[in-house]
């Protein structure tokens, strides 16, 4: 041990927890208490663009959520007095031009499903499809986008190749990207390759390299019913991109792919990062008040693997607990459950890493 000290479900199915909004464990880690920053907060949604439904969960339909997405600006719910399920026929396309600001809120009655045939939620600054604004694509302050009080559950991206492909549940690149209060359960992408990631989240080319914020948010549950899945990265993925996780959960999270980064011969490759995978240069992933637990990784970092290629990256934890994440292949020694290559060593205080 370290220690520094296509339709809406109106009456989902109760027993499996994929399809019942109140399965899971709440969002974010409750013993986690670390202060969160204004820009990290969640956003107003007093004044919304667009409500999805009418009063009623018929009304609640994929159709609807995804036209709103299109639309873009801030997208509240009205589904009915209890927690609903939205099945996803297609996945839900932001158009750049439709900000700056995109706020989606579900009220924490909403759960979002990509019915493990779709990705969710997509934002590409890049992508020519959802029109270009600026002529500088891969570093560009809008759209910033903020998903708050939402459940994700079965997105899938598995096949999808544009700009890398990942993000099951929820893919981002350019502007800024935040979630907040929000939980993630058994979404997935594809189970092999060196690079692929983030069954939950995978983010890209965030504005200056401004860092994407987690807060008060869970990914899976206490077994593998809820667990998110990928080659690497089982919660969240990036490349070049920091993220700054507060006061949040990863519990059950897997990377499944095999051979690592750069795969071994003969081998798919990936595998790596239970919970969490970086790659890239000058970036820095920071936890603060998150506990990680029982995530698993087939190669390297059952909690967290983070690669700076030129080491002018950082590896900050604090407030936390990692416990239980198995690295069936390596990890860095006297840190169970991480891989690293940065600057240095972890920036660990008043942690427990065992």
């Amino acid at each position: 041990m370290l220690c520094a000290c296509g339709s809406s479900s109106a009456k989902p199915d109760a027993a499996n927890p994929n399809t019942n909004p109140d399965a899971g464990p709440p969002a974010g880690n409750p013993d986690g208490h670390c202060t969160v920053p204004a820009e990290a907060m969640a956003e107003d949604v007093s004044s919304p663009t667009t409500v999805v439904g009418t009063g009623t969960p018929a009304s609640c339909t994929s159709a609807a959520f995804v036209d709103a997405v299109a639309h873009g600006g801030v997208i509240t719910f009205d589904c009915g007095p209890d927690p609903v399920v939205i099945t996803l026929d297609a996945t839900a396309k932001i158009f750049n031009d439709t900000g700056p600001k995109i706020v989606i809120d579900g009220g924490n009655k909403v759960t979002l499903s990509g019915g493990g045939a779709h990705r969710i939620l997509y934002m590409d600054t890049c992508d020519q499809a959802q029109h270009w604004t600026t002529p500088n694509c891969d570093n560009q302050d809008s759209p910033q986008l903020t998903v708050q009080n939402l459940t994700f559950v079965d997105g899938n991206s598995t096949g999808e190749t544009y700009d890398g492909g990942g993000g099951g549940a929820i893919f981002v690149r350019g502007g800024r990207f935040k979630v907040v209060h929000s939980r993630f359960f058994h979404n997935q992408c594809d189970p092999v390759g060196p690079d692929v990631g983030g069954a939950a989240i995978r983010v890209l080319s965030q504005y200056n390299g401004l860092p994407a914020y987690v807060v008060e948010s869970t990914f899976g549950g206490a077994d593998d019913t809820l667990a998110n899945s990928c080659s690497n990265g089982g919660g969240l993925s990036s490349i070049g991109v920091s993220y700054t996780v507060l006061n949040s959960l990863f519990d059950h999270n897997h990377a499944i792919g095999n051979g690592a980064n750069p795969a071994r011969s003969g081998t798919p490759g990936g595998g790596s990062g239970g919970a969490i995978y970086n790659d890239g240069n000058t970036y820095t992933l920071t936890l603060c008040g998150d506990l990680v637990r029982n995530n698993t990784a087939n190669e390297g970092g059952g909690a967290i693997f983070f690669v700076s290629n030129d080491r002018t990256g950082n590896l900050v934890i604090q407030d936390s607990t990692l416990t239980n994440n198995p690295s069936m292949g390596f990890e860095t020694p006297g840190y169970p459950g991480i891989f690293v290559l940065a600057a240095g060593p972890p920036m660990v205080t008043s942690s427990t890493i065992q």
